[in-house]
C-alpha cells in the first residue's frame, strides 16, 4: 500500500502566516484627538442659499455669494435676505438653513424658496462629526490612508511612506545564463522582482547565490539595506540545502519551517536582526505561490497596514482530485466567478503557471464540479 510522503508536524497556512504576521515590527499612530470641533462651524452641505427658516416661503434678496472657506461675517442674514452658498461653506450669522438650488426660484437678485424650510435643513451642524478633544485613533492603531487624511487634517506629522525594499535571490549552482543540458537559466528571479515590484515593494533582482554555505552566509551578512530578502531553493531536505543551517549558525530566529500545503510545503521564514529571510522552494509554481501568500503581509505589517486577504470565492467546472492529507492549489483559467482546472503537472511547471489565471484552493481528497472554492489571482 501506498503510504503519503506527508507529515503530521506540517505547519498549516494560517498559523504559519499568524506568526510571520506576529513576529514582523510595524509602525503605528499615536493617540489622535480631535484638535478642535469638526466642523468647526455649521457648514451647508448643499448648493443652494442660507436663509432664516422663520420666513418661510416669501422672497429674499440676495446679498452675496459664500463659498467653501469665505469668511460668513462678511454677511448678516435678517428677515427678507438670504446668501447664495456652495457646499462646504461655512453658515453666515442669521441664517438656520439651506435651501437647495433646485427648489428655489431666482430671478435676478431675489430669489423664493418653493418648499418651506425648516432649521438645520442641510446643515451639518458645528461639532457633528467631533468635538475638541474627542479620542478619534486609539494609540497602536494601523495605517491607512483614511487615517492618514485624518492625520493631515488634524494638522498632524504624517507617517513616512517609503516602499519597503526587497531584495530577490535564487539560489543553486545549476543557474548560468547559457545553460548547458543539464543546467537552466534564473527564471524565479525575474518572476519574484515583477510580483514584489506589483505589490508596491521597491525590488531589486541579485545575482543567484551558489550552493554554498559561506558565500550564502556572507550574502545574508551583507544584504545592504533590504528589509525583505526572497530566496528560492536551498531550504528542502537535499545536501546543497544549505538556507535553514546557515540561518540558525548566524543567529536567525527561525519563524517556521515547512508548512501544509501541495505546492510549497519546504517554505521557510526566518527574522535575521531586521532582515526578513522568506525562502522560498526551488520550483517556479511553489516559490511564485509562497511568494504571494507571504509576501504581501509582510509588506502590509512593516508598512503599518491592516492584514490583506487573498482569497476569493468562484465555482469549479470541473472535478480536482487530491492525493494525500495537504490542501492543494490547483491552477485554473478563471472566468467570472467559474474556475476551470488546468491539468496539473507539477510544481516545476512553469507552463501551466503562465497559462493559470487563479489557483483554487482543493481539500483532500478533492471537489467535484460545481463545488464552491476559494482561490487566489495570479498577478
Amino acid at each position: 500500500m501506498a503510504m503519503s510522503c506527508d507529515h503530521p508536524d506540517l505547519l498549516p497556512l494560517d498559523e504559519a502566516l499568524r506568526r510571520l504576521w506576529e513576529a514582523l515590527p510595524t509602525p503605528s499612530l499615536p493617540e489622535v484627538r480631535a484638535r478642535r470641533d469638526d466642523p468647526a462651524l455649521d457648514r451647508a452641505s448643499m448648493d443652494g442659499a442660507a436663509l432664516r427658516a422663520a420666513d418661510g416661503r416669501a422672497p429674499r434678496r440676495v446679498l452675496g455669494t459664500l463659498f467653501a472657506g469665505g469668511d460668513p461675517a462678511a454677511f448678516l442674514v435678517t428677515p427678507g435676505t438670504a446668501v447664495r452658498i456652495m457646499t462646504g461653506a461655512a453658515m453666515p450669522p442669521g441664517a438656520d438653513a439651506i435651501v437647495p438650488v433646485e427648489q428655489l426660484q431666482t430671478e435676478g437678485s431675489t430669489t423664493r424658496p418653493l418648499i418651506d424650510p425648516k432649521p438645520g435643513d442641510h446643515v451639518n451642524a458645528r461639532g457633528v462629526l467631533a468635538r475638541a478633544g474627542d479620542l478619534l485613533l486609539a494609540e497602536g492603531t494601523s495605517i491607512n490612508a483614511a487615517r492618514v487624511a485624518l492625520l493631515a487634517q488634524e494638522g498632524l506629522a504624517l507617517p513616512p511612506s517609503a516602499r519597503i525594499r526587497v531584495g530577490v535571490a535564487s539560489t543553486g549552482d545549476e543557474l548560468v545564463p547559457d545553460p548547458a543540458p543539464h543546467q537552466i537559466r534564473d527564471s524565479n528571479g525575474p518572476m519574484l522582482l515583477a510580483l514584489a515590484r506589483t505589490l508596491g515593494a521597491e525590488a531589486e533582482l541579485q545575482a543567484p547565490l551558489p550552493d554554498d554555505p559561506l558565500a550564502l552566509a556572507q550574502a545574508l551578512r551583507n544584504s545592504g539595506g533590504i528589509r525583505i530578502l526572497l530566496t528560492s531553493g536551498g531550504v528542502s531536505m537535499g545536501d546543497h540545502d544549505h538556507l535553514p543551517s546557515v540561518l540558525k549558525e548566524l543567529g536567525a530566529t527561525l519563524l517556521f519551517h515547512r508548512i501544509r500545503l501541495k505546492p510549497g510545503k519546504p517554505m521557510l521564514a526566518a527574522l535575521l536582526g531586521d532582515l526578513l529571510v522568506l525562502g522560498l522552494p526551488g520550483n517556479p509554481v511553489s516559490a511564485y505561490l509562497n511568494a504571494l501568500l507571504f509576501l504581501p503581509p509582510a509588506l502590509a505589517r512593516l508598512e503599518g497596514r491592516a492584514a490583506p486577504d487573498p482569497w476569493q470565492t468562484g465555482r469549479l467546472t470541473a472535478a480536482v482530485k487530491q492525493k494525500g492529507d495537504r490542501p492543494l492549489l490547483h491552477p485554473c483559467r478563471r472566468v467570472e466567478d467559474r474556475l476551470e482546472p488546468l491539468p496539473g503537472r507539477g510544481s516545476a511547471d512553469l507552463v501551466t503557471l503562465a497559462r493559470a489565471d487563479a489557483f483554487a484552493w482543493i481539500e483532500p481528497p478533492g471537489q467535484e464540479a460545481g463545488a464552491k472554492v476559494r482561490y487566489l489571482t495570479v498577478l
